[in-house]
């Protein structure tokens, strides 16, 4: 998408000049001492460990942690943008069956939640072990407009063609950057949600910018598509629909499509949380059509409760009604990239918890 399509002059997507690549190298050497501001002390068993008494039978989790599907990342990747970029942290991973695999796509980063971000492919065999697949990374930064980070991918299938949806993190000049905001909020970088697509989980075609400026103002997060348990889109009367709730100029958006590719947005609010509970921060994943709730979606969300604490929770929908939730519970798994059922259990994984000194991601298993 170059500026003429965004209607925002200075936007205009090119490879990386000279100038894009020392930026890279800056980014990547600050991104490296990075502190970790109020992330530093998530835990994913705080989250998904416990879900209090009496949790209704639509809950996806709590879940127990499963050592035998420890990930550790043991060797570095090759470089393609030739600046020296390596990893000391993987979060935020998505993955999805594929003859007979389990693949996984994860967010590696210089510290933790810091930029400098890429994505990295591992495979889980029938042998029961984690192969890195990833040389070079999956996604890197191939782009001006990609220059701060790519993260957080989410994977969905639609037939025979598999689509992944990330974010790139870049730093336009102050006045391209009023201009794509405008008016809303500084968010300090602008944030694009992107998409490519594969046969084969290997090979990926770069589809570009998802989420218009127009809707974003600078910050779309989310690419929240309902998903089946085993990693199928799932359109929803006759859509395929993508829930955004991190920016947007602090609206709550939904974007429709008929073929995962060209997508409408339109301003829609789906989740309004009780006073009592907090603020909600961001959706993680959403899942559909799963027993025992039927045509449900399951919404499982990030937020902030009164005390300024972070939790997770999640909310149950009817198909046909979306702007009101059937029912809200305390607890969540915070799959970012999207629950999945793999061997009789819903399975989620996160690096949130590995000591500093290692690159691990641990599985976690829902107990039913």
């Amino acid at each position: 998408m170059d500026g003429s399509e965004t209607g925002v002059p200075g936007t205009a997507v090119r490879s990386l000049s000279d100038d894009d690549r020392e930026a890279l190298r800056r980014l990547y050497l600050q991104a490296a001492v990075s502190p970790v501001a109020d992330f530093e002390n998530l835990s994913q068993p705080a989250f998904c460990g416990d879900y209090g008494e009496a949790a209704p039978d639509w809950r996806i989790g709590p879940f127990v942690q499963d050592e035998s599907m420890t990930f550790t990342k043991t060797r570095p990747w090759d470089d393609p943008t030739g600046i020296g970029w390596t990893s000391s942290v993987l979060a935020n991973p998505t993955m999805i069956e594929h003859e007979g695999l389990l693949h996984m796509f994860y967010r590696a980063n210089p510290s933790k939640e810091s930029l400098g971000g890429r994505v990295g492919h591992a495979v889980f065999g029938p042998d029961g072990r984690w192969t890195d697949l990833s040389g070079p990374p999956v996604l890197y930064p191939e782009t001006s407009d990609e220059v701060g980070s790519l993260e957080d991918p989410k994977i969905y299938r639609v037939g025979e063609v598999y689509h992944l949806f990330y974010n790139s993190v870049w730093f336009p000049e102050p006045s391209v950057a009023a201009a794509i905001r405008q008016g809303g909020r500084d968010w300090g970088a602008t944030v694009v949600t992107k998409h490519a697509v594969s046969r084969d989980l290997v090979h990926f075609d770069r589809l570009g910018q998802v989420v218009p400026y127009e809707v974003s103002q600078g910050w779309s997060k989310g690419a929240v598509i309902p998903r089946s348990p085993h990693g199928e889109a799932v359109p929803i009367r006759g859509r395929y629909l993508m829930f955004l709730s991190e920016g947007c100029g602090d609206r709550q958006v939904i974007g429709s499509s008929v073929d995962m590719i060209d997508w409408e947005f339109e301003a829609a609010e789906y989740l309004t949380l009780p006073k009592e509970m907090g603020r909600l921060a961001e959706v993680a994943c959403c899942v559909a059509d799963f027993e025992p709730t039927g045509r449900m979606l399951v919404l499982d969300f990030f937020y902030r409760d009164p005390q300024g604490e972070w939790r997770a929770g999640q909310a149950l929908y009817d198909h046909e009604r979306l702007d009101r939730p059937l029912e809200i519970c305390t607890g969540g798994s915070l799959a970012w990239g999207g629950l999945l059922r793999h061997q009789g259990a819903w399975l989620v994984m996160q690096g949130w918890d590995s000591p500093a000194d290692r690159q691990e991601m641990y599985a976690y298993r829902s107990r039913s």
